[in-house]
């Protein structure tokens, strides 16, 4: 028996036109803010996670080449995965991340910076992505934030399918720092 497809059964199709988009035209990472917020906005509204559970494309990437494509083993996640302690450690390894991304597009912004056209791979490995900006169309923060974004969407991607590949499908889930963030969310809106 088939299950009924919806439209949100299809986000997954995003991630991967985002990555897409960014690999041609760089300053299409803004569009990754649209990961950010919306999933916060259904915590602080909603008090609830039904962005991860039924619309994060990100998830239903790993469900599709994990699960319906076999890319996974299939093993279970280590306990330490899904602690408290690591989860809570990596989102704020993260958000230290993201605020230093912040900060580089900050000194690009008042000069005291140059614009850097690399994307960062695991936070260390500087890869040229040059081709998908030319200099001058829009002010070089905003190009500098769109390399930092890119380059954080893109990690947290990878690291999702190396976890995808060696457990289950949505391993990546059980650490995601908007998951981790939005469930915080939902469990101080529960209290109220």
């Amino acid at each position: 028996m088939n299950k009924k497809k919806y439209w949100y059964d299809y986000l997954w199709i995003w991630s991967i036109v985002y990555f897409a988009l960014g690999f041609f035209n760089i300053l299409f990472a803004w569009l990754g803010l649209i990961d950010f917020l919306v999933p916060l906005i259904f915590a602080l509204v909603g008090g609830n996670k039904n962005f991860c559970n039924k619309y994060c494309g990100r998830g239903q990437l790993f469900t599709v080449l994990g699960k319906n494509r076999k890319c996974s083993l299939g093993r279970s996640t280590p306990k330490w995965l899904h602690s408290k302690w690591f989860r809570y450690g990596f989102l704020i390894f993260f958000l230290a991340m993201f605020g230093n991304m912040l900060f580089q597009t900050w000194l690009v912004a008042e000069g005291a910076g140059s614009l850097k056209e690399v994307i960062k791979l695991f936070w260390t490995i500087r890869v040229p992505w040059g081709w998908t900006y030319q200099g001058g169309t829009v002010p070089d923060w905003v190009a500098q934030f769109s390399f930092g974004f890119y380059s954080l969407m893109l990690t947290s991607t990878l690291i999702g399918l190396i976890v995808m590949v060696l457990y289950k499908p949505r391993t990546w889930c059980t650490f995601c720092p908007m998951g981790t963030m939005t469930q915080g969310i939902c469990k101080l809106k529960a209290k109220e």
